[in-house]
């Protein structure tokens, strides 16, 4: 039986508007001028901590920035999220056709595990692997190695789904396919030249792809 991996953000949920605002909350309670909106939503996607480092150089900053990020996100930016149209009854159609369902992502792993919780398709996910409070796993490689262990799997068996070039390179690390998908937070030209294997529009697209994978 093959086995999925779905990213969260920008797969599953469109999370712009919690994680920009966790961003931002962030950057003010640093002292930092700002970001604008485009440039707040390039952080969907990269670990934190690696996107905390382009604009602090000390250790010590970048671990309060992403104390800041949790803080906010505990209480507020958790729930700042909408279902993308579609993506349930795609989840349901191939969960039905017999694959195994998991989700990998870089959010904090308990943060994930209380959204994906909430979905009402969650349960159709097996396991929630996500990033390490102190970021010791936190990119797409070690978290797919992560999932693949966890869940005592052959990377030729499963293929990972996301929205990113993070999310591409990682399955190609580990000689997976990837597919991409062109509803999240990247572009078509990014996913293609990370080497996906296949692009879909819409969610309903999925089901009828992976049929015939």
């Amino acid at each position: 039986m093959k086995k999925l991996f779905f990213d969260l953000d920008g797969t599953l949920i469109d999370s712009a508007v919690g994680i920009t605002r966790c961003v931002a909350y962030s950057l003010e309670r640093m002292g930092h001028p700002g970001l604008p909106d485009a440039a707040l939503r390039s952080w969907i996607g990269p670990a934190l901590r690696v996107s905390y480092a382009a604009l602090f150089d000390s250790t010590a900053d970048i671990e309060r920035a992403v104390e800041l990020y949790r803080e906010r996100f505990e209480i507020e930016g958790w729930r700042e999220h909408a279902i993308y149209d579609g993506i349930g009854d795609a989840v349901e159609a191939v969960h039905a056709a017999g694959y195994r369902l998991a989700v990998v992502t870089a959010k904090n792993e308990p943060h994930a595990r209380r959204i994906v919780d909430t979905l009402p398709f969650g349960r159709r996910f097996e396991d929630i692997i996500g990033a390490t409070p102190d970021g010791r796993i936190s990119h797409k490689p070690e978290l797919i190695a992560e999932a693949l262990a966890r869940l005592g799997l052959q990377s030729d068996r499963c293929i990972m789904i996301g929205d990113r070039h993070l999310d591409i390179e990682g399955a190609l690390h580990h000689g997976m396919r990837g597919i991409g998908v062109l509803w999240g937070f990247g572009s078509e030209d990014e996913l293609r030249e990370a080497g996906a294997y296949a692009l879909v529009r819409t969610p309903d697209a999925l089901p009828t792809l992976l049929s015939g994978a």
